[in-house]
C-alpha cells in the first residue's frame, strides 16, 4: 500500500527572504506536518514555511501556506501491467 499527500498552496503567503539561492536554482523550505484532527474539508496535512533556529527560539508565529489531504491506494505491481507468456519475442 502507498500514500501520497496532495498539497494546495497559497504562493502569495512566500516571503522571498527566505527563498534560498542554489548552484541550480531557488528553493523555498517547507513544511508538510499531519493536523490533528481533519479539518471541515478532509485536509489532513498543514504547510507552513520552514523556520530558522532564531525564529523557533523567539517562538515566532510559523507562516501558514497551505494544506493537504493523504491518499492511500495500492501498488500490486502484478496487476499493473498484464504480462503474456505466449509471445514471440526472441529475448
Amino acid at each position: 500500500m502507498s500514500k501520497i499527500i496532495n498539497v494546495r498552496l497559497e504562493l502569495d503567503k512566500i516571503d522571498k527572504t527566505k527563498i534560498v539561492v542554489g548552484e541550480k536554482g531557488k528553493y523555498l523550505n517547507i513544511i508538510v506536518a499531519e493536523r490533528k484532527e481533519t479539518d471541515q474539508y478532509g485536509n489532513t496535512h498543514t504547510v507552513y514555511i520552514q523556520q530558522t533556529k532564531e525564529e523557533r527560539e523567539t517562538r515566532e508565529e510559523k507562516v501558514y501556506m497551505g494544506s493537504g489531504k493523504e491518499f492511500e491506494f495500492e501498488n500490486d505491481v502484478k496487476n499493473l501491467v498484464p504480462g503474456s507468456d505466449d509471445d514471440d519475442l526472441p529475448f
